[in-house]
């Protein structure tokens, strides 16, 4: 059985080869006949592609959609790609979207601000609202506005429509401002067009109530309501707001300022407006120099003799 194995490989050794060989040789004549430019090579070229590539459609159809797959995947990973950009750039666009909008109510603000007309002899620091104090028995807020910029307590502050309050507390980069609204503010104020006197007094409220009205009668709802300037603690002349009666039938004022958006305050430098240097200057009157009462002549005789030299 050996021998005969050995046999049939010596048949097949020869067979190879002389199969190879004749491969080669149709290969070569294949590409000689393929590459020579002569009119019937070209007819005969022409006549093998037509009548052998048409056959092998079924075969290129697997090859044709794995080319279409990968093109499809391909194109499916630039969408995704594309769609990530996009929505990078949609995160982008709603914060500049934000931030417009913040620097439009700003802007707002200030051309508010800008329209107010003062008297001319008036000054102002305009400042920022950094907090509110959030307390129901305290209203005040804090300026980023202090002792650096010029502020003295008890100027008053406005907004761009209405008087707001009055600066109660200088620190050197900050400052705070009661409102109106705090219970503890008491404006003396005067109703249009009447020319009556009055105390506008906080409580809490957006609206806070008329108080030490002279005569009740000649206001009327929609009367105007500024600052009298008496006690020299605000300018006369500063809008407070409207008269208006709650249904209990008490006369209040509806503020003008905008207290849902206090964003920013404008603070009136008021030269004639005295300076409080310590508590106790708001009611103590300042001590006035005494004279020297004149020594009886009894005195004057005890004073030589204790002084005999002077």
């Amino acid at each position: 059985m050996a021998k005969d194995r050995s046999q049939g490989d010596d048949y097949l050794a020869p067979l190879k080869r002389l199969l190879v060989g004749v491969l080669i040789l149709c290969l070569i004549g294949l590409f000689l006949v393929w590459r020579v430019d002569s009119p019937r090579v070209e007819r005969f070229r022409a006549a093998v592609v037509d009548r052998v590539v048409p056959n092998f459609d079924w075969a290129m159809a697997p090859v044709t959609a794995s080319v279409n797959l990968v093109r499809d995947f391909q194109s499916y990973q630039r969408i995704v790609q594309q769609n990530q950009d996009l929505r990078d750039e949609l995160q982008k666009m709603k914060a500049w979207k934000e931030a417009a909008l913040q620097l439009e109510q700003e802007n707002a603000r200030l051309l508010d601000l800008n329209k107010v007309r003062l008297d001319p002899r008036l000054t102002f620091v305009t400042g920022v609202v950094l907090a509110d104090s959030g307390s129901p028995f305290r209203q005040s807020v804090l300026l980023n506005v202090g002792a650096r910029d010029g502020i003295v307590d008890g100027w008053a502050t406005m907004d761009g429509i209405g008087l707001v309050g009055r600066i109660s507390g200088v620190g050197r980069d900050t400052s705070r401002v009661i409102l109106l609204t705090d219970p503890a503010s008491r404006i003396p104020a005067t109703i249009q067009p009447s020319g009556q006197t009055a105390i506008i007094q906080g409580d809490n409220t957006m609206a806070p109530p008329i108080s030490f009205l002279e005569d009740s009668d000649l206001v009327r709802p929609g009367d105007r309501v500024v600052s009298s300037g008496d006690g020299g603690v605000f300018p006369a002349g500063l809008l407070i707001g409207q008269v208006a009666a709650d249904p209990g039938g008490r006369l209040r004022v509806i503020l003008a300022a905008d207290y849902e958006r206090l964003e920013f305050l404008r603070v009136l430098r008021n030269p004639g407006t005295e300076v409080i240097r310590d508590p106790g200057g708001l009611i103590a009157p300042v001590a006035q120099p005494t004279l020297p009462l004149p020594l009886s002549p009894l005195d004057e005789a005890l004073s030589e003799a204790e002084n005999p030299d002077g």
